[in-house]
C-alpha cells in the first residue's frame, strides 16, 4: 500500500543493513503482532505493535531514517501516518515482510523454528 502523503519503498530497495542485527543509521519499525514477530523478521527490526506506537515513542530514535513494516503494508502505513502526524520524517515499506521474503532478504525468527512470514 502506499499513499500521496507517505514516502514508500518497496522492501527490495530498503537498506543493506537490516539485513543484519543492530543498523548502524537507520530504523526498522515492525509493527506487527507478537505471533507474527515470532515466526520471522528482519533481523535489523525493532518490534512494536501497532497498537504500542503512540505509548512508546520513546523507545525510537528520530534522528535516524525511520522506515515502518508490517506484513503486507496496511498497517505501517496508518503508523506512518501518525508518526507523520505528530512530526516524525518516516517512510512505509510497501509489500510489506511478504515482500521482503519474496525479495530474498534474509530473516530471523524465535528460538528453532525456520523462519518464514507465509
Amino acid at each position: 500500500m502506499t499513499s500521496p502523503e507517505i514516502p514508500s519503498v518497496p522492501a527490495r530497495d530498503l537498506p543493506a543493513e537490516f539485513d543484519r542485527p543492530r543498523p548502524d543509521r537507520a530504523i526498522l519499525l515492525d509493527v506487527r503482532e507478537d505471533d507474527e514477530w515470532e515466526l520471522g523478521h528482519a533481523p535489523g527490526a525493532i518490534h512494536i505493535p501497532m497498537v504500542d506506537v503512540p505509548a512508546r515513542l520513546d523507545e525510537l530514535d528520530f534522528d535516524a531514517e525511520l522506515y515502518v513494516v508490517c506484513r503486507q503494508g496496511g498497517r505501517s502505513l496508518e503508523v506512518a501516518r501518525y508518526l507523520a502526524h505528530v512530526g516524525v520524517e518516516v517512510t512505509n515499506v510497501s509489500g510489506g515482510m511478504v515482500a521482503w521474503q519474496q525479495a530474498g532478504r534474509p530473516l530471523t525468527a524465535e528460538g528453532d523454528r525456520q523462519a518464514k512470514i507465509y
